[in-house]
């Protein structure tokens, strides 16, 4: 029993010590989210939470305000959203990316559904970040939102669960071929 309580405790310290080799991430941003993190050019990012989206549900459908016939989907499609976070670690100003595309195992290529920012607090969009900049802006509807994350939404078709898992593919701005690959859940 000590033994294994020995053990639980070396593994618990490699957890905190990897998490603090992270460049600048403070500890309070460290708690407040799981990782991975990732950088797609200089730009640091963190999934917060992906997700399948119910456009009946109060809280979802905020998600997809502004979204033509949210509701009109068939029986086989679903909307899907990835809520993403990022910071600026550099010591100039520098825009965050907005190209993203969903890959699934056979190789399947989803586009995003694109949000219009000003009827969706929730849209993701290139911002520029100053020095330890965040996108979403704390007190921001999606910065402060149960996500913390701005909105990637696709829309999909259930296939994809026989084709998981589904990769994240984020290409830093002017990029065209993807800087980062994370593996989502669905």
């Amino acid at each position: 029993m000590l033994a294994v309580g020995a053990l639980g405790i070396g593994v618990a310290g490699c957890g905190v010590e990897h998490r603090t080799i992270l460049k600048n991430v403070s500890q309070d941003e460290l708690s407040a989210g799981g990782e991975p993190y990732f950088d797609a050019g200089p730009i640091t990012y963190q999934v917060q939470v992906s997700r399948a989206l119910n456009p009946y549900d109060a809280v979802d459908a905020e998600y997809l305000a502004g979204v033509s016939g949210a509701q009109d989907l068939s029986a086989q499609q679903f909307w899907y959203g990835v809520f993403l976070w990022a910071k600026n670690q550099t010591n100039r100003t520098v825009t965050t990316t907005d190209h993203f595309e969903l890959q699934d195992s056979e190789g399947d290529i989803f586009q995003p559904v694109v949000l219009n920012a000003s009827v969706n607090p929730y849209a993701w969009t290139a911002q520029q970040l100053s020095p330890d900049g965040i996108e979403p802006a704390p007190g921001s509807t999606a910065g402060d939102g149960n996500n913390g994350g701005g909105l990637i939404l696709f829309k999909l078709t259930d296939n994809v669960y026989s084709n998981r898992p589904l990769t994240l593919l984020v290409f830093a701005p002017g990029s065209i071929t993807p800087s980062s690959r994370v593996s989502l859940d669905l």
